[in-house]
């Protein structure tokens, strides 16, 4: 992903490739690296506090999209909106903002259905399940009413109602894939995305960088900046 948003990023006009960070030099951002006027972070929630700690220093904006954030990491991100320009979205993909809509329409339109939800990434993934699969979690349940199966083992016996399944598939170098089923009697509706490239990620990121520029100071979402 990093790779990927540098070439876009340096293939976009109106915008700079000022430098970058990792594993091996993330602690620069503290007090070493110049401002700019806007930060990408496709990391690791170990860098989030440097991150943060150079954006308060330097008031950049910040396009974050890295997963597995603890809820105490996201509310520093949020309050980082009192400083800042932010943006937080565990998927930049059109395509997938899109889904989390229909999914939560369909949702209330099939109340009483069984809800699963079923992500697949590769092999390589370090979190499950994905941050996008707990955002389609968060659009069919968005008051948290219903317990969750993180999978299922042995004697599980019947399904309880307002239950949700959550499942995570590893494998390979699928760049995600994310379905969301309804199961009714007799019948099924299955809402799918499929990302045959990571290259949708980043491009919905650096179109939201470049709106984000332009958006009033404040925590955003990436719903609000693109539609």
């Amino acid at each position: 992903m990093g790779q990927l948003v540098c070439a876009t990023v340096e293939a976009t006009d109106g915008l700079e490739l000022a430098g970058t960070y990792d594993v091996d030099n993330i602690d620069k951002l503290d007090e070493e690296a110049p401002a700019v006027d806007l930060v990408i972070d496709f990391s690791r929630p170990e860098a989030l506090p440097h991150v943060i700690s150079y954006v308060k220093r330097t008031g950049a904006a910040l396009v974050s999209g890295t997963t597995g954030l603890t809820e105490d990491q996201l509310a520093d991100l949020r309050a980082l909106g009192d400083k800042s320009r932010v943006v937080w979205s565990s998927n930049y993909s059109l395509g997938v903002a899109v889904l989390r809509r229909v999914a939560a329409e369909a949702s209330r339109a099939l109340a009483g259905w069984d809800i699963e939800i079923v992500e697949t990434h590769h092999n390589q993934k370090a979190d499950a399940p994905s941050g996008t699969a707990l955002a389609l979690l968060a659009s069919v349940d968005p008051e948290g009413e219903c317990s969750v199966a993180y999978g299922r083992e042995g004697i599980v016996g019947v399904r309880p109602a307002r239950e949700i399944g959550m499942h995570a598939l590893r494998g390979g170098t699928v760049a995600g894939t994310h379905e969301v089923h309804f199961f009714g009697a007799d019948e099924e509706v299955c809402l799918t995305h499929r990302a045959t490239s990571r290259q949708i990620f980043v491009a919905g990121a650096v179109a939201c960088a470049k709106r984000l520029l332009e958006a009033e100071l404040g925590f955003h979402s990436f719903d609000e900046l693109m539609f």
